[in-house]
């Protein structure tokens, strides 16, 4: 188990950028995989990306070519860096760990959550 602190959330315009950073307490190679979900109020939580520990990164369709995973294996840190930033991408977005494939259900830990907000 491991404590997740996500940080750099926002208000930007559409079409802007943010970078959103989650740092772990502890080694996040511990884990098959670290992932960004995002989740609005009354909404089912909703996974947006994902970072093996391969290193094989995966992206919902609604972020493919705009949202990019990335990690920092010494600061135990992993990034998601958002470009071209839509009003629909407004949300919570959390980070987690995992070692199962399937991407909801089976979550280790959650941060806090870090606020997006994309204004039109």
């Amino acid at each position: 188990q491991v404590h997740l602190v996500e940080s750099g959330g926002g208000l930007v315009q559409a079409g802007g950028s943010l970078t959103l950073s989650c740092a772990a307490s502890g080694n996040i190679l511990d884990f098959n995989y670290m992932g960004w979900y995002r989740q609005d109020p009354g909404k089912r939580r909703e996974w947006v990306a994902d970072i093996a520990r391969t290193g094989v990164r995966k992206y919902a369709e609604s972020v493919k070519g705009r949202f990019t995973i990335s990690r920092d294996i010494a600061k135990n840190t992993v990034y998601l860096q958002m470009n071209s930033l839509k009003p629909e991408d407004t949300s919570v977005y959390y980070c987690s760990t995992r070692n199962e494939h399937n991407r909801l259900g089976n979550n280790l830990d959650w941060g806090q959550g870090t606020q997006v907000t994309v204004s039109s």
